[in-house]
């Protein structure tokens, strides 16, 4: 991906990504995105972008295996993070669920990923020390808890499902406050072009509703001229 296109990802917004892949496939029905309402850290920070370094855990109970092999699987997570293609986010699917109450992510952790180079995270876990946590490294998470649990990984770049996304290690995701979008291979090329053509048909419908005199007659006229032109 080259740095144009990566700069240009990163200003908009996810449901812009959303809509400009519906834009390359040329028809409505785009499903790979989020369900439901996450929270982010950093509302204020913009979107996040890179190939994911997935991994799954769990902090409910202690783990159940040698401590010496627990050790070791957090090593090799914390090699998986720290390697791979850039840009990249950290994609964390917590094994508890609903009831998950183990914040993997705090101020060290977070500091730690970002040392590594990674943009962000996303989990459907907990995350703490909001305020303290480092500028540049925003995280998209389930909920916010005090507590870390028991928290230990439990699997290293596998499948995860992040709010009813299925999320394969090395996919390429946009997230932000809004969620996230897997963004399919081979759709780079086109997504540049996808995004200015949206955000230019867009434009039809909101230019006339904030010009003086807007009513019925010139929304129904733009919005002909909007429909005419959108996915």
């Amino acid at each position: 991906m080259d740095d144009t296109l990566l700069a240009l990802l990163r200003r908009v917004d996810t449901p812009t990504v959303c809509n400009a892949i519906e834009v390359v496939e040329g028809k409505r029905g785009f499903d790979r995105f989020t369900r439901g309402t996450m929270l982010c850290s950093a509302p204020e920070a913009g979107a996040i972008l890179g190939y994911a370094r997935t991994a799954r855990i769990a902090a409910a109970a202690p783990p159940t295996e040698p401590a010496d092999v627990v050790r070791t699987r957090r090593m090799a997570y914390y090699q998986h993070m720290a390697t791979g293609p850039r840009p990249a986010i950290a994609v964390v699917e917590d094994m508890d669920g609903e009831a998950a109450i183990g914040a993997f992510w705090g101020e060290i952790n977070t500091t730690v990923h970002k040392g590594f180079g990674l943009a962000g995270a996303l989990t459907n876990g907990v995350m703490r020390d909001l305020g303290d946590l480092p500028d540049g490294f925003p995280v998209i998470a389930g909920s916010i808890g005090p507590s870390h649990g028991f928290v230990h990984v439990r699997e290293i770049a596998t499948q995860v499902t992040i709010f009813g996304l299925s999320i394969a290690d090395g996919d390429l995701i946009h997230a932000d406050r809004h969620g996230a979008v897997v963004i399919p291979a081979g759709y780079e090329a086109a997504l540049g072009a996808a995004i200015a053509k949206l955000l230019d048909t867009e434009k039809i419908v909101l230019s006339a509703a904030r010009a003086e005199g807007f009513d019925f007659a010139r929304f129904a006229d733009a919005w002909a001229r909007f429909e005419a032109a959108r996915t």
